[in-house]
């Protein structure tokens, strides 16, 4: 697997969990994890760590 092959595809993945906190926080879908039920406020980080590893891994692939 190559270098650019890689970064698509952890971009793509990336971004598809972003798209999914993006949706809970829209629809208000709850999470239940073993009894505990995240809050909202949990979606808004994901939503900005997975957004910002999917622009990184998205732009390193049209670097090299």
């Amino acid at each position: 697997m190559n270098d650019k092959l890689f970064h698509l595809i952890a971009g793509t993945i990336f971004a598809l969990v972003a798209l999914l906190h993006v949706l809970r926080i829209y629809m208000g879908w709850p999470v239940v994890v073993g009894g505990w039920s995240a809050p909202m406020w949990v979606s808004w980080i994901g939503l900005i760590v997975a957004g910002g590893l999917a622009y990184f891994a998205l732009t390193l692939k049209s670097h090299r």
